[in-house]
């Protein structure tokens, strides 16, 4: 008789990312991927260059008013972010 040691692909995905740990990093990503979510349309037009280092966001804005307002908007957006994540992914935020 032959035994079968099935799992669910779930499960087996979960394992590898918690076995390589790709949890944090995934989570960056859908936050990257939030952004328009979170700012809204028009702010996300004007952004680009999105990357989280360390736990810092980098932003490149288009416009020196637009990151002039966005750095005044710093902690609100960091804690939209976060809230966003499910977690502190974001601990500073840098705009260029």
């Amino acid at each position: 008789m032959r035994r079968s040691n099935t799992q669910k692909l779930s499960e087996v995905l979960k394992d590898y990312i918690e076995e390589n740990k790709l949890h944090k990093k995934l989570t960056e990503v859908d936050l990257i991927a939030s952004w328009e979510k979170v700012v809204g349309r028009t702010i996300a037009r004007y952004t680009e260059s999105l990357r989280i280092n360390n736990g810092t966001l980098f932003v490149k804005t288009r416009s020196p008013a637009l990151r002039s307002e966005l750095v005044m908007m710093k902690e609100q957006l960091k804690n939209r972010l976060n809230e966003q994540a499910g977690e502190a992914i974001v601990k500073e935020i840098v705009f260029r």
